[in-house]
């Protein structure tokens, strides 16, 4: 995967936006936001989970959004690379906790 910083987060915005794209299969650990994270699907095909809920499919064009320190994941499908802007609000209540990795089990749990 791949993460382009598109805006830096600072004291005055206290936000934080980038560009994240996976490749077929990639996907990222279990993590949660302190002030959650709004994901803009802008190309291809990925999947989005909810610790204990199941994966849902997301297309370009989607918007997910990630409630404040709910566990979850997100990457792209087994046939196709998934491309998404992320938008963290309210960071200085913090950016991201990051937890294990996603095993194939789960990944393949569609």
């Amino acid at each position: 995967a791949w993460n382009k910083s598109l805006v830096a987060d600072d004291s005055i915005f206290t936000t934080s936006v980038g560009s994240v794209t996976f490749e077929v299969g990639a996907r990222s650990n279990w993590h949660s936001h302190p002030a959650g994270q709004i994901l803009l699907v802008t190309d291809g095909v990925g999947y989005h989970q909810i610790k204990g809920e199941p994966i849902e499919i997301i297309r370009k064009g989607d918007v997910v959004k990630c409630p404040p320190d709910v566990i979850h994941w997100h990457g792209a499908s087994r046939d196709s690379s998934m491309t998404h802007i992320y938008i963290v609000p309210n960071t200085e209540k913090g950016i991201v906790k990051w937890m294990e990795a996603v095993t194939d089990e789960e990944y393949r749990n569609l």
